[in-house]
């Protein structure tokens, strides 16, 4: 609840007295775990008190979720998610132009590009409060040397022009602070949000006979089988190939595969599916309702080679499904091994397929993890945790309340506009 004080700091001055803060969330695509948690947060504040534009270079349906909420989305091609340093070039100059024309207290910016672009045109345009989210790196362990080190020289440099650094996982926090991207007093740890009747829902059914039939039949899979499950992506990030080599080292029996999520790798996922000796796996595409889909796996599976604190883990648990992930990053927040799930090392398709055959066989303990991890999220990564931190990173000085008299409305929906011409 946005308590009743009015703006303070030079975010609020630049909005005026009982004016709503503009507030610009830039990101490359508003889709994925990244999209979807800056969506819940936009959707978290009171658009009283903060008045929510979204730029972004493309997205799935969060584009229309967010324009029928009433939210402004202003799509700009220029902000693409692979480097182009034309298209960049350009991104910074049409941001810049449009933040200073409509004077924005904050941009928050989300990802690795978005918080390029978004970072140098905000200071460039003088904004009084900018904010960065690392979702993750764009840095990790499998580049070579030099282009790691010139990522995290990158970073370190957008740092400098950097507020608040709101970082998804105590993981990524850690390594934000052990790489000098910002100095240590701008780093706050933030969680992913879950909530909603969905989630009530999913918390009553856990364990349910009714929801494991219920899911199986959306997926048309047989009562009998045996799931094992991701939701994600189909991207390098997260490791799809070895989802499918995992299932063909398992060579169980009724063994079914599935995979929630769209991308760039689906149809290279799809042609090696079609080619494999054991098993099946069923793509399911991008779902609205992975919460009703979950209780049909057995084990969750997360093969990511780099995370940040993945959403789909915490959906999995809510659902009392047992999880096998990669350690990496903020991962262990959540997979405490032994405790809440077991954890593998990145790009070892083989030890992953063991470690799902082991809860596979015995039972007793995946429930025990699943019965434990699902307590430890019962009452956590909600939407009113997110607010108070984007509140508290937004605003140092004080919590504002804008009347709703003052407030500028939001555009209608469906009223998606052009990006500003430079020129």
């Amino acid at each position: 609840m946005i308590g009743r004080r009015q703006p303070s700091g030079p975010a609020a001055a630049a909005a005026g007295p009982g004016q709503p803060v503009g507030v610009a969330t830039v990101i490359a695509r508003l889709e994925g775990g990244a999209g979807l948690l800056a969506w819940r947060g936009i959707q978290a504040l009171d658009w009283q008190a903060c008045r929510p534009t979204i730029v972004t270079g493309s997205g799935d349906r969060l584009i229309e979720v967010a324009e029928a909420a009433g939210a402004e989305v202003i799509l700009d091609p220029t902000l693409r998610a692979t480097i182009s340093l034309r298209s960049d070039l350009q991104a910074v100059r049409r941001l810049e132009l449009l933040l200073r024309r409509r004077g924005f207290g904050i941009v928050h910016t989300h990802g690795a590009k978005g918080g390029a672009v978004g970072r140098v045109a905000a200071r460039r345009a003088g904004v009084p409060r900018i904010v960065h989210t690392y979702h993750g790196f764009p840095f990790h362990q499998f580049q070579s040397p030099a282009r790691r080190q010139a990522y995290i020289e990158i970073e370190r440099r957008l740092g400098r022009l950097t507020d608040v650094a709101l970082c998804v996982g105590n993981g990524v926090a850690a390594e934000a602070v052990r790489r000098q991207l910002i100095t240590p007093e701008r780093v706050r740890a933030i969680g992913v949000v879950v909530d909603g009747p969905e989630r009530d829902k999913a918390r009553a059914s856990a364990g349910q006979p009714e929801a494991r039939r219920h899911a199986r039949t959306l997926l048309g899979i047989p009562p009998e089988a045996t799931v094992v499950g991701a939701v994600g992506r189909l991207t390098y990030q997260k490791a799809p190939e070895h989802f499918l080599a995992a299932l063909e080292e398992l060579n169980l029996p009724g063994v079914v595969g599935v995979w929630v999520g769209g991308g760039e790798a689906a149809e290279q996922i799809a042609r090696r599916a079609r080619r494999m000796r054991h098993g099946r796996l069923i793509l399911a595409g991008e779902r609205a309702d992975v919460l009703d889909i979950l209780p049909a796996y057995d084990v969750f599976a997360l093969p990511s080679r780099y995370e940040g604190l993945p959403t789909a883990v915490v959906e999995a648990m809510i659902c009392g499904v047992p999880v096998v992930a990669t350690a990496v990053n903020a991962v262990p927040d959540l997979v405490v091994p032994w405790e809440t799930g077991l954890l593998v090392p990145p790009q070892r398709p083989a030890l992953l397929a063991a470690a799902v055959r082991y809860l596979i066989e015995f039972p007793a303990v995946a429930d025990r993890l699943a019965a434990t991890a699902r307590a430890r999220v019962s009452d956590r990564y909600r939407a009113a945790d997110l607010a108070e931190s984007l509140l508290a990173a937004y605003f140092p000085a004080g919590l504002p309340e804008a009347s709703t008299a003052a407030a500028q409305p939001c555009r209608a929906p469906g009223s998606r506009r052009p990006g500003p011409d430079p020129r």
